[in-house]
């Protein structure tokens, strides 16, 4: 079973950037998928999920509106589309997995791909 997350990168305030999970080992379709993330020195901080058959979407109050979760079974992969990032935004992002809805109860990690909004 494995997470991958990838997609991050230097992007100015006010860019976009696509972030990836691809999953492997397990059926993705029956899992909903999180995306956290964890800047120097803060706690870590739930961005956005999206659950498994209906793909319900939930965001963070500091990113609704900026940010958006979607997912492609067929591709065993779940992005998170971001717009209009600004420095705190800055941050290691990950991605994880549980069973159907979004509880926060996650059985599966992946590793980190790390934003940095800077100009």
């Amino acid at each position: 079973v494995q997470l991958q997350a990838s997609g991050g990168g230097l992007v100015q305030p006010g860019g976009s950037l696509r972030l990836s999970c691809l999953a492997s080992g397990f059926t993705l379709e029956d899992y909903a998928i999180g995306w956290f993330r964890q800047a120097p020195g803060k706690a870590r901080e739930g961005v956005s999920c999206i659950t498994s058959s209906e793909g319900s979407t939930f965001y963070a109050d500091s990113v609704k509106g900026r940010f958006s979760i979607s997912r492609d079974n067929a591709k065993n992969t779940v992005y998170l589309q971001m717009n209009s990032l600004k420095p705190e935004d800055t941050g290691v992002y990950y991605c994880a997995a549980e069973p159907a809805v979004c509880r926060g109860e996650y059985d599966y990690y992946g590793q980190g791909t790390l934003v940095t909004v800077s100009s």
